[in-house]
């Protein structure tokens, strides 16, 4: 077992006394959304003012939540497919154009994850792969097919995920966090995830619907079907969701 894969769990706060962040050393902050074409296919998703949905007291969300793999085939709404990505990754506010406080917490309100979204089963809503944009709460749509069986493969022959009506798939783009907390930005990345997965569960619950999270994938294939490079933007995380009975 080599040392160095514990090493990420360990706290090196006071070494970033040495080795300065870039935000120590005056460089701009990093833009806090992933540039998109104006001229994107938007999909109008329900205005968080207008989800009337989760009507359930916490302590039973809580209770029922578990890891779900077996999925009705059935479609998921619009407002129920709003409301899950509102509360995985909404934005509450802007402040001066440069931090985002969300739904979901995260270090230093920097939010390194974008959220993907695989689309199988969704009412009003083409199959294919988008991307939830969360200052505007809209999806853009990335290309449009059916991308059962190459989730699949990607996720090391789990079938279940091309069963599901939509698999969210969220990646990093690490220097969000690097900038303001150098080498332990790995860290509280996958933290970060950890969050925002939980928020996904707990909502899903709360509308009949059911997740799982998985962390194992091909990272090549994962990265090539959303279309990242793999460094400066990669796969970090996927669940589908999906109705049970």
């Amino acid at each position: 077992m080599k040392k160095c894969g514990r090493d990420i769990l360990k706290s090196n706060w006071k070494m970033l006394e040495v080795e300065k962040p870039d935000k120590a050393k005056k460089i701009p902050i990093p833009p806090y959304i992933k540039p998109y074409s104006e001229d994107s296919e938007f999909i109008d998703l329900v205005s968080p003012e207008n989800i009337h949905l989760g009507n359930i007291d916490l302590k039973s969300v809580l209770d029922a939540r578990k890891s779900r793999r077996v999925f009705e085939n059935k479609s998921l709404t619009l407002e129920e497919l709003s409301y899950l990505l509102y509360y995985t990754q909404g934005v509450k506010n802007v402040v001066k154009d440069k931090v985002t406080f969300r739904t979901v917490p995260s270090a230093g309100a920097t939010h390194p994850l974008e959220t993907y979204l695989i689309i199988f089963n969704v009412e009003d809503v083409e199959r294919g792969l988008y991307r939830y944009i969360p200052t505007i709460h809209k999806l853009i749509l990335i290309k449009k097919g059916d991308f059962s069986k190459e989730i699949v493969d990607a996720t090391l022959g789990q079938a279940f995920l091309g069963e599901s009506a939509v698999v969210f798939v969220w990646t990093a783009i690490p220097y969000r966090t690097e900038w303001k907390y150098s080498f332990e930005a790995h860290k509280t990345i996958a933290i970060d995830a950890g969050h925002v997965c939980q928020n996904l569960y707990l909502t899903a619950e709360s509308i009949n619907c059911g997740t799982c999270s998985i962390a194992a994938y091909d990272q090549e294939l994962m990265d090539n079907l959303i279309g990242v490079d793999g460094n400066d933007e990669l796969v970090v995380y996927l669940a589908p969701v999906g109705k049970i009975k």
